[in-house]
């Protein structure tokens, strides 16, 4: 508990913490005063309650602080800095700048100290119901010994605003997330001016119907901030604190503007600010030294906790779980054997069977569907579900998921997997976006993926998708062709440090032969050779065996033709020219049920989608949309004219 005496020093914490922010600002001349400065008080006292430890940011048991707002950066960055994080003085003057620590919004992996890049708002919000999902699944397997650690998530009026919030506190409040506490600095202010002109609603009611408890309190009163957070950490529900600010506290003339939101308060009105609050209105980036040593008391204490911890996990009959679930060994699954398998299979079906395998080997191999498993085929048998199991029911939330998803891989003893139809994967772009940012290992498991959904028709037939999502930096797009490649996009997916997205058929498909890793790993590899070919033939997922029959019509007529396939487009493009040049031989062309405009990298002509499908059984609407034999052998007697 706070001491009602130090009032005067907390205030020239608070005081500190703002000015050190607006001069973070200004000294880049752009960036975000406002929000930095009104939740200055609350950060002060947020820095008693929390847990963590610099010189072990990765202490698995430490207390989780998102900031959902991006634009709060230069108060994240500067508690960084003062808490003791590997941030300087200096790094805080290079605030915004090229090769900085310290960019523009909060970056997982580039800042020490930061757990997830947040990115768009409302993503935040989602993530801190990732980090408690995962902190309860933890403590099941792991003990409330070892795991019993808070979530603390400090969003705004615009992170609330965004419908990805209310999806992820539904779900919170269903699990009782007795472990997550919501800041809400509710300013009422957005970028057009006050809450008012767009948006009316009832917050508190809205957190209590969603099963959450609402602390209401003055965003600026220490000792209110104290006793809500005292209260928050013994709730037995999720915890909205509704803490009532002012944007840009502390400036004489823009607290309470939207104008602080989103540019520098100048340089005079700083100077007037500090001294009407007894600051040197000349000295920049300044912190008493009686408010910095008290700041740094956030990092001792956490150093205290950790060691204690230790102490614990010492004696713990769960280390050896917690260390194999730190560093999964890939090589211990044990995946299906499909050559027994004599029927055609859709790979969302088979890849439903490796799941199972992986999470048989692997003890935090998790996840879930939105409300989707029994089509995706994502469900783990036998291994219940969350939150004392590794099944997740994400419900009809794919926002929420993606987001959630990102938590969960970030948490670091988790590897996750999400799943809907590849049709909807659109709904979890910016979460997709953003694992790709981080290098996040989520495992993305998108079925139904082309024209062969069939009679459900246009609006569930994904034409586009693949080329997004290609188009993607770091994310891996594999779109395998049957079994024995969905295990080798498995085994590569898990030992690439980045996403990976896979996109299975609904429809059955024959199992062909089998494949490499190392093949996978080059994105693309010969699956039919031909002396001298005239002709290659690319193709992925369920256009591999139209190929290969292709093909074999080509060759009878004298074409000498290969086909390759691709199940993973971003690791071929990534290959060295020798290696693209020893698979494509001859004119090109490349085969897919999607707009496939990137297959031109490679390719002098694309057989693919031209428009949106049609509502038909699959067979038919493959052929009416020209992937049939008689079509590509055609197309290929006219490109080799």
């Amino acid at each position: 508990m706070l001491d009602e005496k130090e009032l005067g020093e907390y205030t020239l914490m608070a005081n500190s913490l703002r000015f050190l922010c607006a001069d973070m600002v200004q000294n880049a001349n752009s960036g975000h005063p406002g929000a930095p400065m009104g939740l200055a008080d609350i950060a002060v006292v947020l820095g008693y309650h929390i847990k963590v430890n610099p010189n072990n940011p990765q202490w698995i048991n430490r207390d989780r602080v998102v900031f959902s707002g991006g634009h709060a950066s230069a108060l994240v960055y500067s508690l960084l800095h003062l808490w003791g994080f590997d941030i300087s003085l200096e790094d805080l003057k290079h605030f915004r700048k090229l090769d900085s620590k310290t960019p523009g919004h909060p970056e997982y992996k580039h800042t020490p100290g930061v757990e997830i890049t947040t990115g768009p708002l409302g993503q935040g919000v989602a993530n801190a119901v990732g980090f408690a999902m995962a902190s309860k699944l933890a403590s099941h397997l792991l003990g409330e010994d070892l795991i019993n650690h808070k979530v603390y998530c400090l969003c705004g009026d615009g992170d609330l605003q965004e419908g990805i919030s209310y999806e992820a506190c539904s779900l919170a409040g269903h699990h009782h997330l007795d472990n997550l506490i919501l800041i809400y600095d509710s300013n009422n202010i957005t970028i057009e001016g006050e809450c008012e002109v767009a948006w009316s609603e009832n917050v508190k009611q809205r957190f209590e119907a969603q099963n959450w408890e609402v602390l209401s309190i003055d965003g600026h009163n220490f000792l209110e901030i104290d006793s809500a957070l005292e209260q928050a950490k013994q709730a037995n529900k999720p915890v909205l604190i509704l803490a009532k600010t002012q944007i840009a506290k502390g400036s004489q003339s823009l607290c309470g503007s939207h104008k602080a939101h989103g540019a520098p308060l100048g340089e005079e009105e700083i100077a007037v600010s500090k001294e009407k609050l007894g600051f040197n209105p000349e000295a920049k980036f300044f912190v008493p030294n009686t408010s910095a040593l008290r700041f740094k008391n956030t990092a001792e204490l956490g150093a205290l906790a950790n060691h204690a911890w230790q102490k614990v996990l010492e004696q713990s009959d769960k280390k050896a779980l917690l260390e194999q679930m730190l560093k999964p060994d890939f090589s211990n699954v044990v995946y299906p054997d499909f050559a027994q398998e004599a029927k055609p299979m859709a790979t969302r079906v088979s890849n439903g069977m490796i799941l199972n395998a992986i999470a048989k080997a692997l003890p935090g191999f998790i996840g879930g569907s939105a409300d989707l498993a029994p089509s995706n085929n994502t469900e783990l048998k036998g291994l219940g579900d969350f939150p004392k199991g590794r099944n997740f029911h994400f419900g009809i939330r794919e926002h929420a998921m993606g987001a959630i998803s990102n938590a969960l891989a970030n948490y670091g003893l988790f590897l996750p997997f999400c799943a809907t139809f590849f049709v909807f994967s659109d709904y979890m772009s910016s979460s997709v976006r953003v694992a790709s940012l981080m290098r996040s290992k989520v495992f993305y498991i998108w079925t139904h993926d082309s024209i062969g959904v069939g009679e459900d028709g246009a609006t569930h037939q994904p034409i586009e998708q693949l080329s997004h999502f290609r188009a993607m930096p770091n994310l891996n797009v594999f779109r395998p062709c049957d079994g024995f490649e969905n295990i080798a996009c498995w085994q590569a997916a898990l030992e690439l440090n980045a996403p990976s997205a896979f996109v299975l058929s609904r429809q059955n498909l024959p199992l062909l032969q089998s494949v490499s890793k190392e093949e996978v790993l080059k994105g693309a590899y010969l699956k039919k050779d031909s002396t001298n070919a005239k002709l290659t033939l690319l193709a992925t997922g369920s256009e591999v065996e139209l190929a290969l029959k292709s093909a074999q019509a080509l060759e009878e007529e004298g074409i000498t033709t290969r086909v390759v396939s691709v199940p993973c487009y971003d690791l071929f493009l990534r290959q060295d020219k020798a290696y693209k040049d020893s698979l494509l031989s001859g004119k090109v062309i490349a085969i897919e049920a999607s707009r496939g405009l990137e297959w031109y990298a490679f390719a002098d002509a694309v057989i693919g989608m031209q428009g949106f499908g049609a509502s038909g059984k699959g067979d038919a609407l493959f052929k009416h949309f020209g992937f049939s034999v008689e079509n590509i052998v055609q197309a290929a007697k006219d490109l080799l004219k």
